[in-house]
């Protein structure tokens, strides 16, 4: 184990037992360049290893390097953080003490990176990995450079809103929803699988990444439509809501079922019998990809509760075959 930092209060070697732990077994390598990309890239993912609870103490550094082509270079580096190694993350990223032993100090491993990271733009997945730099630098006694960030979790949850409550923007989840191929708690892959992040809300959203990193100025709700039904209507009785995006206002479409008798409420519930979607909604939020109230609803139907699920197409034949259009 490497002696601690002269500034590490946490004192290096001290943690949990590592019995049981192979801390000399080789990591595979990736296909991740060992030497630092050069040239221009349209931005740079990068991410951190920690070889502990404390932010600090990076042990691993790894880049995506996005070309003009979209294609992706990846760097990855060992460093050798000088504190302690938990069995927690030994477990999650499959790097030890030994496997740093003979690596470079952050210092040594920033100066080499420096003139990349500040030309780019560069990505995380979540705020850490930029905390985690600017901790390393504070505690090697290192000014904190003037990096340009983005958070690739934010461009996901502009591009992907439905995920929310519904398994999140995470990684894993994103993995799993966006058919990601990488190898989770590597930093060039989990790197690489931000940047892939990237490219994919560029596609989804049709903005190029300078458009997609401005900061978006939040449109203003409009109220809940919530209306009674006609009493004397066809459809009285019913209750309908609406999700997803319609041809339609959305307050067309809820004074159209008013008066054909459906009340008209803002959230599913067990008095929901019709849920509205709009039509290339119903289209593309496929399983994961559904919308909240989509998803409560499917769920009420496979409970057995009654409730029909269309689009607006359908919605407006429904209403049309009542002659209340």
């Amino acid at each position: 184990m490497p002696d601690a930092h002269p500034g590490d209060r946490r004192g290096a070697g001290r943690g949990l037992p590592t019995s049981g732990i192979d801390l000399q077994a080789a990591r595979p390598a990736f296909g991740h360049a060992d030497q630092v990309p050069v040239g221009n890239f349209r931005f740079v993912a990068l991410d951190v290893e920690t070889a502990c609870s404390d932010a600090a103490s990076i042990c691993q550094i790894g880049l995506a390097c996005v070309q003009l082509d979209d294609e992706i270079q990846t760097f990855s580096m060992l460093v050798n953080p000088r504190s302690r190694f938990d069995p927690f993350n030994i477990r999650l990223h499959g790097i030890g003490p030994d496997h740093v032993a003979q690596a470079p100090g952050f210092a040594e491993a920033l100066e080499m990176l420096l003139p990349l990271l500040t030309r780019h733009h560069l990505v995380q997945h979540s705020n850490f990995d930029k905390q985690a730099m600017n901790a390393a630098c504070r505690i090697c006694g290192l000014n904190v450079p003037d990096l340009r960030w983005s958070d690739s979790v934010t461009i996901a949850r502009r591009a992907w809103p439905e995920l929310k409550g519904n398994g999140g923007h995470g990684l894993a989840n994103l993995k799993r929803v966006l058919n990601l191929r990488f190898h989770h708690h590597d930093a060039g892959e989990d790197a690489r699988a931000a940047a892939m992040v990237v490219q994919h809300a560029e596609r989804r959203l049709g903005l190029p990444f300078d458009d997609l990193i401005k900061p978006v100025v939040k449109k203003r709700q409009p109220p809940a439509i919530t209306l009674a039904g006609n009493p004397a209507g066809p459809l009285a009785g019913s209750t309908v809501v609406f999700t997803g995006t319609l041809g339609m206002p959305r307050a067309m479409a809820a004074d159209m079922a008013a008066r054909s008798g459906m009340d008209v409420r803002a959230g599913v519930t067990r008095q929901t019998t019709h849920l509205v979607v709009g039509d290339q909604d119903l289209l593309e939020h496929d399983g994961a990809l559904r919308s909240a109230k989509h998803q409560k609803a499917v769920q009420m139907r496979d409970a057995g509760h009654s409730i029909q699920i269309m689009g607006e197409s359908a919605f407006q034949r429904l209403i049309a075959g009542f002659g209340a259009v």
